[in-house]
């Protein structure tokens, strides 16, 4: 049987919740950010106090913590980066993802023994540039999500620098994220850290006299049936690809989604854990489960397609008009506490749902089972009908064993999907 070295699946985690969420659903390493020298400033960036129990909680099962420093810098945004890099290379994190050529310089001298790894942000398209930032001492290079997949088949002939590729989660429209829109029309500098996603609100369009007045070309509110437009790509998949991105040699392969929930992190996790197992395994006889294409549409997400991998993206790999798949599971619980003897399982509510209901289990190595909520108990006993209250923990009895950190989801209602526009506007002049 072909040998396959196993790639590294590797998991956004927002919060120290979504890190230990993340290793406990299979991934091999997270990415996490600072509170400093990073690209997403309204994550739930780490403390030194919380990288400290990420990064013990990580290694104690095996897993990694890269730290990204990977912000623009502009005169003096580079201070203190010194201390921040040591710091981080005695709390024993893995690996700092950096852009910034100053800030590659000022770690690899403050921190030498801290392996570096080069953002999607530096734009790394072809095998001179990865050559390039090996000779200077980076282990990693995150390719730029514009990479074909047989560009990085011909990057491997001629590297010897580990990659790391994006497989699931949002796309910039911006190239390799590097955007001003953002600081454009609402003074947030998307390179360092303060992107508002202009680029996903929606649009109309006008034409401008030489007077100055504006002519609407199309607009929601005199043509009721217009549906405004965005400058704004779908999501990606790579589900269905595992195995070429396996077979061409990528060593990491990075979900995207730090601020997302950990009913997303898990699901993907899960999902991508057990595809790459199954080919690494037995490649042969690898198929793609209809499961995992599903379980993925559990989790709230955009339409998904696969980026730059396979050509370059047309009109159907945009968002513009009604969605026309949206993710048909809400995340309502997660398990705390489960009593073999007596079947109860103790759950902290994470969104609202009832008795009456059918509710999904789920658990690392895609456990999963349905059960129909039957009767219901608030922590102090009381039977209830309702778990309306965030976050309050309730009891109820269990047709299958669970563990603690296993989610609970059900099923949405129907939703009708509004293309109002929000009040932008573009010019065609």
């Amino acid at each position: 049987m072909k040998q396959l070295k196993k790639p590294e699946v590797l998991a956004p985690a927002g919060t120290l919740e979504k890190l230990k969420t993340a290793v406990i659903y299979g991934a091999d390493a997270v990415f996490i950010g600072g509170e400093a020298y990073g690209l997403r400033s309204r994550a739930g960036n780490f403390g030194y106090d919380e990288i400290d129990e990420g990064v013990q909680f990580a290694h104690e099962r095996g897993a990694k913590v890269y730290i990204t420093a990977n912000m623009v810098t502009h005169e003096g945004d580079e201070e203190g980066a010194d201390r921040f890099f040591q710091k981080l290379y005695e709390l024993g994190v893995d690996a700092v993802i950096v852009s910034d050529p100053a800030l590659i310089a000022i770690c690899a001298e403050a921190a030498p023994n801290l392996p570096i790894h080069l953002s999607t942000q530096a734009s790394a398209a072809n095998y001179e540039t990865l050559n390039f930032w090996a000779e200077e001492g980076l282990e990693r290079v995150v390719l730029a999500r514009e990479v074909s997949m047989a560009e990085i088949m011909e990057m491997q002939q001629h590297v010897d620098v580990e990659i790391e590729a994006f497989i699931h989660g949002a796309m910039c429209i911006s190239y390799s994220g590097r955007c001003v829109l953002s600081n454009h029309m609402e003074r947030r500098d998307a390179n360092r850290g303060g992107c508002c996603q202009s680029c996903r609100w929606k649009y109309g369009l006008f034409d401008m006299d030489f007077d100055g007045n504006r002519n609407f070309i199309t607009h929601g509110e005199k043509d009721p049936d217009w549906e405004p437009f965005s400058m704004s790509s779908v999501d990606m998949s790579m589900i269905h690809h595992i195995p070429d991105l396996i077979e061409a040699g990528v060593d990491s392969l990075k979900i995207e989604g730090r601020m997302k929930s950990i009913h997303y992190v898990s699901t993907v996790c899960n999902v991508y854990r057990a595809a790459v197992d199954a080919y690494c395994a037995d490649p042969e006889h690898y198929v793609v489960k209809q499961e995992w294409v599903d379980e993925l549409w559990k989790a709230a997400q955009r339409e998904l397609a696969s980026g730059f991998y396979y050509g370059i993206p047309s009109e159907n790999e945009q968002l513009f008009g009604q969605r026309r798949r949206i993710p048909g599971y809400a995340f309502v619980g997660q398990v705390l506490g489960y009593d073999p003897e007596t079947q109860m399982a103790t759950i902290q509510q994470r969104n609202n749902f009832k008795v009456g209901d059918i509710i999904e289990f789920y658990g690392p190595g895609m456990r999963h089972f349905e059960q129909v909520l039957s009767q219901m108990w608030d922590e102090d006993g009381n039977e209830i009908e309702v778990a309306r209250h965030a976050m309050m923990t309730v009891r109820f009895k269990v047709n299958h064993p669970v563990q603690v950190n296993d989610m609970i989801r059900k099923e949405k209602p129907e939703i009708k999907v509004k293309t109002r526009p929000r009040q932008r506007v573009a010019s065609r002049l």
